[in-house]
């Protein structure tokens, strides 16, 4: 059976030994090289063509994030796993190292002294995601079946909902869920609407600090206000907001609107912010005045909150298989007939303003013409 074969670019020889190791106990995994910089990582990616290349950040003579550039600049498309440390300072390094291309990343590992805790730490964050991101081909060397979230062959056609048929102006609110992927995913999506006539809540699998640094990425680029969410905001239109790292964001109704709360009950999904949570809330504060969207990710967060959405006569959204890194969430919203549509991604955001702000949906397709 063929194994996914991957590449170990980092400088220290300790992480290179314990991911090495981790790895080659998978049946599923080859590890068919390793590099000490992103310079020579780049030359025996080239050379080996990996189906995935991991990655550290810091590194002399080529850094991992000049290595994703000049990856992608070569034309090489293998997925890219970067480590990253949880830091300020490696949010930052991270982010960037997704613009320029990287597919996921996972926090590098700590307590190299001692080998047992690093491998643990590298087998529960890393081994997951290689399989997300790279198909079995020809099924698993270890009798399991292909990865869920990236089928070894295309998926089924999903099978479409009718539209809810609602007023111009009926929407209250829109929520976005999204995991792998969902950084570049949120960052093209935003860069496509307006400020529109509705708050905005999103959850995006992230850690402490990267949730801040990414919310802050995001307000720079764009014309509307983007900000890590605090508890008890109040949501005005036009404003986006970012659950934070390691707490679940939901959305309260009150006598004066909408408004955000914070908690840190139990994970769901194994996760904290959890789209599900969020989505199960929105349908609580708005009922059918909601548009869901289900972005790129691995597992299947969202499923449950998305049913409870069209149970109510809300709306859902889904990115295809084709433009998702991993079509985990969006695919399991999809093949269980929640979705009204599914669009490549550079369609959503035009269907977003056709949905919530049909007047300058109107005036764009006339040109800007009244």
């Amino acid at each position: 059976m063929t194994r996914i074969r991957v590449l170990v670019v980092d400088d220290s020889v300790v992480i290179r030994k314990i991911v090495s190791d981790l790895l080659a106990e998978d049946p599923d995994i080859e590890v068919i090289g390793t590099a000490v910089n992103g310079r020579a990582g780049v030359q025996k990616a080239a050379l080996l063509k990996p189906d995935l290349v991991t990655m550290d950040i810091e590194m002399p003579e080529m850094n991992g994030i000049e290595a994703v550039r000049e990856l992608r600049s070569q034309g090489l498309r293998m997925p890219i796993i970067m480590f990253s440390t949880l830091t300020e300072r490696g949010a930052v390094a991270t982010l960037d190292a997704l613009a320029a291309g990287a597919s996921d990343y996972v926090p590098k590992p700590a307590n190299v002294g001692s080998v047992g805790k690093s491998m643990e730490q590298v087998r529960e964050a890393l081994i997951p995601r290689i399989k997300s991101l790279v198909p079995l081909r020809g099924g698993s060397a270890s009798g399991r079946a292909t990865p869920a979230g990236v089928p070894a062959v295309k998926a089924p056609p999903p099978v479409l909902r009718a539209p809810a048929v609602r007023p111009a102006g009926g929407h209250k609110l829109l929520v976005v869920g999204s995991s792998t992927g969902g950084p570049e995913a949120l960052a093209s999506l935003f860069g496509s609407l307006p400020s529109l006539p509705v708050p905005v809540a999103v959850v995006q699998h992230m850690p402490p600090l990267f949730t801040r640094q990414f919310a802050a990425r995001l307000d720079r680029q764009f014309g509307f206000s983007v900000v890590e969410a605090e508890d008890g905001q109040p949501m005005g239109p036009g404003q986006v907001f970012i659950a934070p790292g390691d707490y679940h964001l939901e959305v309260v109704a009150g006598q004066r609107g909408l408004t955000t709360r914070l908690t840190q009950a139990p994970p769901e999904n194994y996760c904290r912010p959890a789209v599900d949570v969020l989505f199960r809330s929105a349908v609580a504060a708005v009922g059918s005045s909601l548009l869901g969207v289900v972005l790129t990710g691995m597992g299947s967060d969202g499923a449950v909150g998305s049913r409870a959405i069209v149970d109510r006569g809300g709306s859902v959204l889904a990115q295809d298989q084709a433009t998702s890194v991993v079509w985990g969430m969006p695919g399991a919203v999809a093949t269980a007939g929640l979705a009204e549509q599914v669009l490549p991604l550079d369609a959503i955001g035009p269907e977003i303003i056709r949905r919530l702000a049909p007047q300058q949906a109107a005036l764009a397709a006339t040109g800007g013409r009244p």
